[in-house]
């Protein structure tokens, strides 16, 4: 059974190692998720170790996704840090180990990060991921909404620039209200 749950900055050092054993099996599987392959395992610990500090600070949330004691999947939610922007925020790094897919696992994430967005007052989230890919289906699925693409925006995991789409979604209070 898997179990999604927040985690805090000492759990997101905690769980550094398997984080970054994900996000190397995501690259070297081709999904475009801001790094290029290869990529040492060592350093991608690292950078979700560096995640602590804003997760304590409050800029950013992250789930992870348990299968067992094992990390099967992630996604985090980062918070737009100017005042007239406190209504939204970012879907960032949805990951689902390979051997996890096909089983709901990316929508369940997704769904959790959108409940805590609503719940904190959030009433906009916007995402990007490389058009044509599979996360598309994913993203319309659970509701967003596609707002355009961007030609060569970012490259893949081979270092080929790729255009990349840009989908948002009305979450918790409803659109036009005033920010405070």
């Amino acid at each position: 059974m898997t179990e999604i749950v927040p985690v805090s900055g000492p759990e997101l050092v905690t769980y550094a190692d398997e984080l970054a054993a994900l996000l190397v099996e995501t690259v070297e599987g081709g999904s475009s998720v801001g790094f290029l392959a290869p990529l040492d395992r060592g350093a991608a610990a690292e950078w979700w170790r560096a995640r602590a500090a804003a997760v304590e600070a409050g800029w950013l949330q992250a789930w992870i996704a348990r299968d067992g004691e094992r990390v099967a999947g992630t996604i985090g939610l980062v918070r737009a840090p100017l005042p007239n922007a406190r209504h939204r925020a970012e879907v960032t790094k949805l990951m689902v180990r390979p051997s996890a897919r096909g089983r709901g696992l990316g929508r369940e994430l997704l769904a959790a990060a959108e409940r805590a967005a609503a719940e904190d007052g959030v009433s906009l989230l916007v995402l990007d991921t490389e058009s044509g890919s599979p996360a598309e289906r994913l993203y319309r699925a659970a509701g967003w909404t596609e707002c355009g693409s961007v030609p060569d925006y970012a490259a893949g995991p081979d270092g080929v620039l790729k255009p990349t789409t840009f989908y948002y979604k009305a979450v918790g209070r409803v659109a036009g209200a005033a920010v405070g």
